[in-house]
């Protein structure tokens, strides 16, 4: 399996990004995708989890009702919709893949590069 993750930046506070995790490899036990980020001095967390398979999702709270996450119809490509941003969302973003979403590093198996995302004026 093999993640590649995309799609970071610059972005003033209130604005958007949208993140992309090519994935390839993928078996059937791979049926989620998950986002999770880090931030200089602070543990990685996880923000957001589509299960492929039947289109559930989860968000933590902070990035509720902010930012999206969908799939590309015709691709293993899985999308970061990130808007309002905020200074806080500052991190490393990075997509990962597992038989179930869950909320835990531990839970995944594969991991993409990270991809950096600022928010700042």
């Amino acid at each position: 399996v093999q993640l590649q993750a995309s799609g970071g930046g610059l972005v003033q506070p209130g604005g958007s990004l949208t993140l992309s995790c090519a994935a390839s490899g993928l078996t059937s036990e791979d049926n989620a995708i998950g986002w999770f980020r880090q931030a200089p001095g602070k543990e990685r967390e996880g923000i957001s989890c589509l299960n492929i398979r039947t289109g559930s999702t989860y968000y933590t709270d902070s990035v509720k009702g902010r930012f999206t996450i969908s799939k590309d119809v015709a691709s293993t490509t899985v999308y970061l919709q990130m808007s309002s941003l905020k200074p806080e969302d500052t991190s490393v973003y990075y997509c990962a893949s597992a038989s179930a979403c869950g909320s835990k590093e531990y839970r995944y198996d594969y991991w993409g590069q990270g991809t950096d995302v600022t928010v700042s004026s």
